[in-house]
């Protein structure tokens, strides 16, 4: 089964599917926060040591509450759009409400339900792998590079993105740049980098609700050249379109 996972970085959410077998944790958790069936927060944790919390009600959030990257990609949603990975459907809400097509992709089954119950009209629970639909423009929000989940699947997770692009169509994607996590303490400065890991921004977690827990699942955090170089390869032009103030960046990836 694949899922939609949060997670924290400096105090910022972000949103990815993964696959893994156990249940439906992240969809148990926004149903029971929308029923109001005593919901707990989300927790995360990484192969780094790390916990984190997530409040369900910011998952939950409407336009004024979201950052200012978030904004700025909304604004540059044209045409037909698919919020891939749409969670609990706050982005996808926000365009259909100023009258915009969009489709809200997420397998999390309780996720997709929450976002019938909250009025988005075209809902699918599907497999990315397994669309066919074609879009304008394709919303990655929530550091959408997570997605491919390690660096050499980036790739494929690259051309899946592109069959399902009309031409002259646009990805919209908010990343991580996560080197400052690895800061080294020295005088001299420099990073620690783990050996056993091809790229930084590879990372491990579980996520848990109440009883409920993940298998560990990998996640890519990207900075913004490497998405580039990547992008390029695969036949597409990359513009950065504005930087965050968390070291996030939101790219706009356009076919060449």
């Amino acid at each position: 089964m694949k899922l939609v996972v949060i997670i924290w970085v400096k105090n910022k959410t972000f949103v990815a599917l993964k696959k893994f077998k156990p249940m439906d944790v992240f969809g148990n958790a926004l149903l029971d926060y929308w029923n109001g069936i005593a919901p707990k927060n989300i927790l995360t944790h990484s192969n780094l040591g790390d916990t984190d919390e997530i409040p369900l009600d910011y998952l939950f959030r409407d336009y004024k509450q979201m950052p200012a990257l978030e904004k700025k990609a909304l604004s540059l949603c044209k045409g037909t759009i698919l919020d891939l990975g749409a969670g609990a459907g706050s982005h996808s809400l926000y365009l259909q409400k100023q009258q915009k097509s969009v489709t809200a992709l997420d397998l999390s089954k309780g996720a997709a339900e929450v976002c019938k119950l909250r009025g988005i009209k075209t809902v699918i629970c599907e497999d990315l792998f397994d669309h066919k639909l074609k879009y304008d423009t394709i919303l990655l929000l929530m550091n959408g590079t997570g997605l491919a989940g390690t660096l050499k699947n980036l790739g494929p997770f690259l051309e899946q993105l592109k069959k399902l692009l009309n031409p002259n169509g646009c990805i919209l994607v908010e990343g991580t740049d996560i080197l400052y996590m690895f800061e080294s303490d020295e005088e001299d400065g420099g990073y620690w980098i783990p050996d056993q890991v091809d790229y930084y921004g590879e990372l491990r977690f579980t996520m848990q609700y109440k009883d409920q827990k993940t298998a560990e699942f990998p996640w890519l955090y990207l900075d913004y050249n490497t998405l580039a170089r990547a992008a390029q390869y695969h036949g597409f032009e990359t513009n950065l379109v504005l930087e965050g103030p968390q070291d996030n960046y939101l790219a706009k990836l356009s076919l060449s």
